[in-house]
Parts: structure tokens; sequence; C-alpha cells
């Protein structure tokens, strides 16, 4: 999947989200979405436990679902990013450029 094709999406899901719950206060829409994050990041904590067999026995008998979390966390990251308005293609290409330079010929640099 490009980029384009999953902001698109998230563009989508927006409206959906806003039409469905109402958003009119910013402050609580962010809230909220900030709130599902930590939602879906547990989720995913999770399965990240079931697979390394860390979680207690009768949950590790359910199948491990660790991409479609994973999946769910970035979704929900990219809506947030979205509320506030933040350009998440130079937002990540600016973080990209900053850890790149933290590394001169392979080596860490603080």
């Amino acid at each position: 999947m490009e980029m384009k094709e999953l902001l698109q999406f998230i563009e989508l899901k927006d409206a959906r989200v806003k039409k469905y719950w109402g958003c009119e206060d910013i402050h609580k829409h962010v809230l909220a979405r900030t709130v599902k994050l930590n939602e879906e990041t547990g989720e995913l904590a999770k399965e990240i436990l079931r697979q390394t067999s860390y979680l207690r026995k009768p949950q590790l008998e359910i199948l491990p679902n660790t991409p479609e979390e994973c999946a769910d966390v970035i979704i929900t990251a990219l809506l947030i990013a979205r509320a506030l308005d933040i350009d998440i293609e130079k937002a990540l290409a600016c973080k990209i450029e900053k850890i790149n330079k933290r590394y001169v010929d392979g080596d860490y640099h603080k």
C-alpha cells in the first residue's frame, strides 16, 4: 500500500468517525483519539506477550493477531495527526532525516 492510499483511507475513516460520533470540540476529539491509541497499543502489547509466551496459559491458546494490532496502532496515530492538522509525510521525512544523522559511517552518534 502506498502512503497516498493510506492517507486517503485515513481521511475516509476520519469522516466516518466524525459523522457517527460527532466531533465539534477538537480538544475532546484529540483526547478521545489519544485514549483510543493507548487502547490499541495495549492490545498490541498483549499480542506481543502472547507471541513470546509471556501471557497466562489460557490466553496463549488464542491465535495471535499481531499484524492487525500493529495496523490499528498506525491507523489511530494517523487519525490523531490528521486531527491536529499535522502533515504526516513531512513529519516522517523530517524524523527519518534526524534519525539518519545519528548514524555516521554506520555508528551511532548522539
